[in-house]
């Protein structure tokens, strides 16, 4: 027996969602789904059960990679720095704010600290972990926006079981820079109103400073040198662990129709615990 958990973005993101076995969806309109560990603020499944509905005409392939092996590959001294200032991401921008630019001056300073007080108390109150509005421009045509950040986090963690380091860090999926990278490829990505446009994130050092282009492309290179290509058919089930795997999705034509189940662990998970030789 396993105990299954919600999906645990189910209250954050613009996928269908459903609580019955068989509710197949496509993903979001984004060229490619960069490659991830499932979590949001402080909740993250253990393993997850990734099902094959309707395989796309064209690509579509599901991609996975070790986060232990990206650790062992990624340089060092990126390592280092990445730890020792840790990750923070940007995980939404309302960008719905232009008007603001039309009051008048003397106005807008009180109407920008209402708006912003308002809109972290609805934010916080849905999720589990503290939400920082900050005020910005840009990515929607120069639109004044509120972008939340998520608190700091370690870029690498201990595997709950066997305690390796892994690899626990989304700029694959979650940096802007990357992203746009990828447009060169496989085209621009549609966020163009309603949930997709709320749901462009980005990551910075944890201190809120930027990332340069240089790491951001070590990390680039590293997670796609250790990226499986997995072509599902219809029946195909992807079963994994979600602290040893990232998981993503290639970009693909026609309709794509899968459903993931999330596990918060399996039997016999205490026993292994208990026999793995504990490390430094």
């Amino acid at each position: 027996d396993v105990p299954c958990s919600p999906d645990p973005i189910c209250a954050l993101a613009p996928k269908p969602t459903r609580t019955d076995a068989s509710a197949p969806y496509s993903h979001a309109p984004d060229p490619i789904a960069g490659m991830h560990n499932e979590f949001v603020g402080t909740r993250a499944p253990r393993a997850a059960a990734f099902v094959c509905f309707k395989a796309a005409e064209t690509g579509g392939e599901f991609i996975v990679a070790d986060g232990r092996a990206m650790f062992r590959d990624l340089p060092t001294d990126l390592v280092e720095r990445l730890y020792n200032r840790n990750i923070r991401y940007s995980v939404m921008e309302l960008p719905f704010f232009g008007w603001v630019d039309g009051l008048p001056e003397f106005m807008q300073g009180a109407v920008m600290g209402g708006v912003k007080g308002l809109a972290s108390a609805a934010i916080n109150a849905k999720v589990d972990f503290s939400v920082d509005l900050r005020w910005g421009e840009g990515g929607y045509d120069g639109t004044k926006m509120l972008q939340a950040r998520a608190p700091s986090q370690p870029p690498i963690v201990r595997h709950p079981v066997t305690g390796d380091p892994t690899w626990f860090c989304n700029v694959h999926s979650h940096s802007s820079k990357l992203r746009k990278d990828r447009e060169d490829i496989y085209g621009a990505e549609r966020f163009e109103d309603g949930a997709s446009q709320i749901n462009k994130s980005d990551m910075f050092f944890g201190d809120d400073g930027d990332i340069s282009d240089e790491d951001l492309k070590a990390m680039d290179e590293c997670t796609m040198k250790n990226a499986k290509f997995v072509k599902m058919s219809e029946g195909d089930v992807v079963l994994l662990d979600n602290y040893k795997c990232m998981h993503g999705r290639n970009v693909f034509d026609g309709t794509r129709k899968h459903g993931v189940a999330w596990f918060e662990g399996w039997e016999g998970e205490e026993e292994m615990k208990a026999n793995v030789p504990q490390l430094p």
